[in-house]
């Protein structure tokens, strides 16, 4: 059993778990893809090759539970939103955590198990979420996602708000919900012209800034941030009901 700290956050008991458990993850071979999009906004161009080694990808975006097990064992305060009907099933992803937060997550994960989790680079992520073709638009295909089945639920519902991870099918990779339900944060520092100057193999952003990258659309932005090249930032202490994030791992 994880030790408790004496002073505990509030954590719903049905959130809570007494081990831990890693992530389930997908490895995304190495291998070159093009990155961007030439017919997408000014900070998707230009379209340029870029070699990435594989790393594994957590097949979810980290959920309550996960997050409920990190707040038990270090004391961490419970993000905004918390208890918040439409945000607290213990398999909706975790939201309104800022990027420092999500990188104490890794740190914390990556002290656990003896394994270097950390997040996702913008070039790992759109490597992840073109599944290994190179031409869709969207992780699904080139079907807006004004066509899918859960577009309702997910972007329209009575009650907005994230789906529990997992609801409709993985890539071709075998992960769930990129480029849906919530934006994640990346590793990277964001730079708006950064593809001009960006290595050819491995890029992990400029080596500073004020924003921190960020991908895929949410329950909240859906169509402008969901296609599989675009790239949206916020400042790295905010934290919104629409971010959450999913861990990665490096492969040898």
């Amino acid at each position: 059993m994880l030790p408790v700290p004496d002073q505990q956050s509030a954590v719903p008991r049905s959130q809570a778990s007494e081990k831990i458990i890693e992530p389930p993850c997908a490895v995304v071979p190495a291998g070159d893809f093009l990155m961007g999009c030439e017919p997408g906004r000014d900070e998707e161009r230009p379209v340029h090759g870029v070699w990435v080694d594989a790393f594994a990808m957590a097949i979810y975006q980290v959920r309550n539970r996960d997050f409920a097990v990190f707040m038990q064992a270090t004391g961490h305060p419970a993000p905004p939103n918390w208890e918040q009907a439409g945000f607290d099933d213990p398999d909706h992803p975790v939201v309104s955590v800022s990027w420092f937060e999500a990188h104490k997550y890794c740190q914390w994960l990556e002290g656990l198990t003896g394994r270097h989790y950390r997040l996702p680079t913008e070039a790992e992520w759109e490597r992840a979420a073109r599944g290994g073709d190179e031409g869709r638009l969207y992780p699904w295909g080139d079907d807006p996602p004004t066509a899918r089945a859960e577009y309702q639920q997910r972007w329209g519902g009575e009650v907005p708000g994230p789906l529990p991870v997992g609801r409709g099918a993985p890539n071709s990779y075998g992960i769930y919900d990129l480029c849906e339900n919530v934006h994640e944060w990346c590793a990277d520092w964001y730079k708006t012209d950064y593809y001009a100057q960006s290595p050819r193999r491995n890029p992990s952003g400029p080596a500073t800034g004020e924003r921190r990258a960020s991908r895929g659309g949410s329950w909240r932005h859906h169509v402008r941030v969901s296609r599989v090249a675009a790239r949206s930032s916020i400042p790295p202490a905010f934290q919104y009901a629409d971010y959450g994030f999913r861990v990665v791992r490096g492969e040898q």
